[in-house]
């Protein structure tokens, strides 16, 4: 429609009405932008004049009652319900507020009331797995199993970001490995392995075969450096039977091929046969600055493959590596034999082998003998004893850095056919 603007009272009036509602739209943005700078503020009286700006704002009432609740030096908890109900009324369909007002209801210790807010989110929610999630670690808390558990399960099979807590949390209300794998985890991979990494990081080896088992039966392809972890805390807690145990079926679940070595060797890929996996029971390398690891083109004593490790005069190096963790017997002698040849191998401190026990400080502790300069393929052998606690070796080729000035190290080691042999009698079977 058009408002004819012949006369100048028209204009002014046109003029006038323009203003007047540019004037409100100012005003409101004023008040909206004053209300959100409030609301953004870390102080409890600033928020509140903010919310007074905005009061059908169901988010600003949850966020006072949220500061009101977590405020450590004031804390105000009944001042933080009211707020949270007030959310809800503005918005009942917000699962969110719901669930805040639940954990106060909670936190003050009115179960009751607790219970009926995280059923109203459910009934706003059905489907959420957050809410499934929280309701079920209330239920936790009430210590009603079976419908804490069914709630954690939907939870994380819809969202399985959920798992590390469901699996923490589950274990510390009933530290039952049963319940968790047969009542809240999925049947998957990912699943278990969430769990594996858990009772890793936790140092709680047995529920943890409980879950490898399970990962096991799965039947699918997992890479073993998925699992190292475990293997890891096996080593830790010297669980030589299981590590070797676990060792042969990781290999399996890993599409790898499982031979046991010659004459008992306990090495695992001794003959360096295969290249290495640098996780478990294999040899481990870390890649260093001042020198570099490969298989050398060229055969060993008797045709054997051949690891040749080459120093660039770089540093002072002490190695420690390549390395093995290999499970023994306690108070058994063994016998270990390798092939050593050197080149060129500066300063007077040079390389050897290492043995020692892992987690017994003198349960084990055997150096060979010191190869410098250039020397020719050259067996090293020595008899070791292990500890009465002795459940691994940790055999390593070795150099301690030099005392000397002119100490920057150079040369190449070439080594072949490490082995750590019982001697005839009852043993444990051999490592793969």
């Amino acid at each position: 429609m058009e408002i004819p603007l012949s006369t100048a009272g028209r204009r002014w009036f046109v003029v006038g009405v323009s203003l007047a509602i540019a004037a409100l739209v100012i005003f409101q943005a004023s008040e909206l932008w004053l209300a959100s700078h409030r609301l953004d503020s870390k102080q409890i009286g600033q928020v509140e004049r903010g919310v007074a700006l905005v009061p059908g704002d169901g988010e600003a009432w949850d966020q006072l009652g949220r500061m009101r609740q977590w405020d450590f030096m004031n804390s105000d908890l009944p001042g933080a319900i009211e707020d949270f109900w007030k959310a809800v009324d503005y918005d009942p369909r917000s699962a969110h507020f719901w669930m805040d007002l639940a954990a106060a209801y909670e936190e003050s210790g009115d179960d009751v009331r607790a219970r009926e807010a995280y059923l109203r989110a459910k009934a706003v929610y059905p489907a959420s797995a957050e809410v499934g999630f929280y309701y079920g670690n209330f239920l936790l808390r009430e210590q009603e199993y079976p419908e804490a558990y069914a709630e954690l399960r939907r939870a994380v099979a819809t969202d399985p970001t959920l798992l590390p807590l469901a699996i923490s949390r589950t274990w510390r209300s009933s530290e039952d490995v049963d319940e968790l794998l047969n009542n809240v985890l999925p049947a998957n991979q990912q699943a278990y392995l969430e769990a594996l990494d858990f009772f890793a990081s936790i140092h709680e080896v047995e529920p943890g075969l409980a879950v490898w088992q399970r990962l096991v039966a799965l039947g699918q392809r997992l890479p073993i450096a998925r699992i190292n972890s475990f293997f890891e805390e096996l080593i830790r807690e010297d669980r030589a039977d299981d590590a070797r145990k676990v060792w042969r079926e990781a290999l399996v679940v890993a599409g790898l091929p499982v031979d046991a070595p010659a004459n008992g060797n306990r090495v695992f890929n001794g003959n360096f046969k295969r290249d290495f996996l640098s996780e478990g029971l294999d040899w481990r390398w870390t890649d260093l600055a001042d020198a570099d690891m490969e298989i050398d083109p060229e055969p060993g004593p008797n045709g054997s493959r051949v690891v040749r490790v080459d120093f660039n005069g770089g540093t002072n190096l002490a190695l420690d590596e390549p390395k093995q963790y290999v499970p023994v017997e306690p108070g058994r002698s063994y016998h270990f034999h390798a092939y050593m040849r050197t080149e060129g191998i500066t300063t007077e401190s040079g390389m050897r082998f290492s043995l020692t026990d892992p987690n017994h400080a003198g349960g084990v502790n055997l150096q060979t003998v010191d190869f410098t300069g250039s020397r020719a393929w050259t067996a090293v052998e020595s008899d070791v004893t292990t500890g009465p606690d002795t459940h691994f070796l940790l055999v390593q080729l070795f150099r301690s850095p030099s005392r000397l000035f002119e100490n920057k190290l150079d040369g190449t080691v070439w080594i072949a056919d490490v082995s750590v042999v019982p001697p005839a009698g009852p043993a444990s079977p051999a490592t793969p």
